[in-house]
């Protein structure tokens, strides 16, 4: 669906990605995992155009997103971390904005609202809305776009704990097998389940770029045990309830994806995931 291709993007002095590659397919969650100032925030903004890279190129179904094609735009909707919504009634922002893009459906608009427990009047201003509640209503306008690619960057973020919760089945609930879901997050508790295929980037490098069913198959997740074999495990540490661990599935058995434990062994580890994985970087 989605391929960028040996970019490069710097601000001012500082080089964010050099030569980077990677491609998302579709109808898959992706989650895009990487520490603070690894780039993803940026890589999301460069594959809807709002960036242009130095060098290289995005392309969005053959077409290249740095042009701005209508006929790209109005496929792709991002919900950024921050964001800020206009002091006018979400039925005049509604009608300023569906047009650009035409699978908008106002009953699924209405519905997402629901499932957010949110009152579905349009009348309702946004700028009097509540943090959480603006971040209700923007996810439920970028579900309502039926884009099929949607990038959605810290979503969780302003959600109270019910809100939370009600996220993810509201992103499971609106996939489709023509629908890409990229996910930038910190917050890995709040996509755990969601998550069907997992990228790790860091120094502009992509670490582990693998379905989460290879990661289960692949790996077994150890989650407040009492011991470890340490000379067995990939990666060992401590929590409240003991200790979480990461080690090979020989015997392919199942387990439960644990992406903190994940990302963490990830980087402490990226020669021994890419050997795991045969993944070249």
């Amino acid at each position: 669906m989605i391929k960028v291709e040996e970019i490069t993007f710097k601000y001012r002095k500082k080089t964010v990605f050099q030569d980077f590659s990677c491609a998302f397919g579709n109808g898959k969650v992706y989650g895009l995992l990487g520490k603070n100032g690894a780039g993803k925030s940026t890589l999301l903004y460069l594959m809807t155009g709002l960036l242009q890279p130095y060098k290289g190129k995005i392309v969005y179904n053959d077409a290249n997103v740095s042009l701005r094609l209508p006929s790209v735009l109005n496929d792709l909707f991002i919900v950024p971390e921050d964001f800020m919504l206009p002091d006018i009634p979400l039925k005049r922002y509604m009608s300023i904005n569906q047009p650009f893009y035409p699978k908008f459906s106002e009953e699924q608009l209405r519905n997402n609202l629901a499932f957010f427990e949110l009152d579905d009047n349009l009348n309702v201003n946004l700028a009097a809305l509540s943090l959480g509640q603006k971040k209700k209503v923007f996810l439920s306008f970028a579900l309502a776009t039926n884009t099929s690619l949607l990038l959605l960057d810290e979503p969780t973020n302003g959600l109270d704990i019910p809100g939370k919760s009600r996220f993810k089945k509201f992103i499971a609930s609106n996939m489709t097998d023509e629908r890409t879901i990229i996910i930038s997050t910190h917050q890995v508790l709040d996509i755990e389940k969601l998550i069907e295929h997992v990228v790790i980037i860091e120094n502009s490098t992509i670490l582990l770029d693998a379905s989460s069913e290879d990661v289960c198959r692949k790996l077994y997740f150890v989650n407040g045990a009492n011991q470890v074999d340490t000379e067995k495990a990939l990666y060992v540490s401590t929590s409240f309830q003991g200790f979480n661990a990461l080690l090979p599935n020989n015997g392919e058995e199942e387990t439960v994806l644990n992406l903190e434990t994940l990302f963490n062994a990830t980087l402490e580890n990226p020669e021994k995931m890419n050997a795991l994985f045969n993944f070249k970087n």
